[in-house]
């Protein structure tokens, strides 16, 4: 990465339009507002906050866990939108950076991104005839993109030759499952697109990807096995692909979100000639919610499993009934897409984990926190666990990061800016 386009970031201004930044720091940049010691009572509600410690800890975890398994890691970008965490995972070992969609590889290459997997097919023109200039102008760029039809394929090529495309794109066949998203259905399919990338001039078949969570949302024995059957196949289109590919370069097979990386690595990591790139993006702040539950180092007992970074600092703005209480943060602050947040602590009072107090619902702008008794007064703070990580980064376009969250003043300590 470009570290001068991450440190820049530091010297941007901050204002009005920062939800996070309070007013004190306006006029001010990042780094002179840094300089003066803000603590968490310097920010209003509603915030979202990132936990540093817990931060370095995901990042060294997955790295280590990464390491000892034999598998490269790209970790999917979209999840936070946030150059400066890219730069973390990527200074900690990653391969590269996973991204979602056109415009989000294009902010990666304004911050020097290298090494880019597109974990989609990418089909229009204007997008392809871009692509096609920065790979020209950069010979140091290396990118992957899927795709899964042979009509995506014959789309693409002719697209790439009406840009005078000077280098092919390197794609990996998309294989799919049934009642999941993109990607050939079966593996014969699959070996058919591998057919028509091998007859297209402007692509290069650079081997094989999918998505594993897509097929499944839990970790029961069902689950697993659904998520085990697809990888087996996954690798047999590996396998049914082994003489199609270019001499010298080991086919990439690329599987994996935070939910299942374990079974990827048992059902993939020994596939001959093949350099396997997980590309887990949630693992970085994890949450206390689905994560929490679903993660492999949950399941499997891990002695450091990953850490919640993500808070949600919400205040009591009304108590309306005896057993509600109406909070300041909502839907436009806090994901609620894949659990509702969770009521974890009163700041400088009650515990609030293990009692009755919950969540029930979001309104835009409020949380509906109920039997919380005498714990939450009008006034009062809370700090919220948030569940989905993915949904979270982008209502705010600057983070406060903490020390930590558990400090009695947590200070802060950073700003990360996301890009959505």
């Amino acid at each position: 990465m470009a570290e001068g386009a991450v440190a820049a970031l530091a010297d941007e201004t901050l204002d009005w339009r920062f939800k996070a930044a309070p007013p004190e720091s306006w006029g001010r940049t990042v780094r002179e507002w840094l300089a003066t010691g803000p603590t968490l009572s310097s920010l209003g509600t509603p915030l979202l906050t990132l936990d540093g410690a817990a931060l370095d800890h995901n990042v060294r975890t997955m790295a280590d866990w990464c390491a000892k398994a034999g598998v490269a890691l790209a970790p999917h970008g979209k999840t936070t939108m946030a150059p400066a965490l890219w730069q973390a995972q990527l200074a900690a070992g990653s391969h590269g950076i996973t991204l979602a969609n056109l415009p989000q590889v294009r902010v990666a290459r304004a911050f020097g991104v290298q090494r880019i997997l597109l974990a989609n097919t990418l089909l229009d023109p204007a997008g392809l005839a871009w692509l096609a200039a920065e790979l020209t102008a950069d010979p140091d760029f290396a990118f992957l993109c899927w795709t899964d039809s042979t009509e995506g394929v014959r789309l693409m090529d002719e697209a790439l030759r009406a840009a005078g495309a000077e280098r092919p794109v390197e794609v990996l066949v998309e294989l799919g499952g049934p009642g999941g998203r993109t990607g050939a259905r079966g593996v014969d399919a699959a070996v058919e697109v591998a057919a028509a990338v091998l007859r297209a001039p402007t692509l290069r078949l650079a081997g094989v990807g999918g998505y594993e969570g897509a097929l499944a949302h839990d970790a029961t024995a069902e689950g697993l096995a659904t998520v085990r059957g697809y990888l087996k196949a996954l690798g047999e289109l590996h396998g049914r692909l082994a003489d199609a590919y270019p001499d010298g370069v080991p086919p990439v097979v690329s599987a994996g979100g935070s939910a299942y990386f374990d079974l990827v690595v048992e059902e993939l990591a020994a596939l001959p000639e093949a350099f396997v790139v997980l590309r887990s993006g949630a693992y970085i702040a994890h949450d206390d919610g689905f994560y929490r539950g679903i993660s492999p180092l949950a399941r499997g007992g891990a002695d450091a499993p990953f850490r919640g970074a993500l808070h949600g600092w919400a205040r009591v703005a009304s108590r309306p009934e005896p057993q509600l209480a109406l909070l300041d943060a909502g839907k436009r602050d806090l994901p609620f897409d894949d659990g509702l947040p969770e009521p974890q602590r009163v700041r400088d009072g009650a515990e609030l984990t293990g009692t009755t107090a919950r969540i029930t619902a979001l309104n835009d702008q409020h949380a509906f926190l109920r039997d919380a008794g005498d714990l939450a007064p009008i006034g009062a703070v809370l700090r919220l666990g948030v569940s989905h990580p993915c949904t979270a980064f982008d209502k705010w376009t600057a983070i406060p990061v903490l020390d930590s969250a558990d400090a009695a003043e947590p200070k802060v300590t950073g700003l990360v800016r996301t890009f959505f």
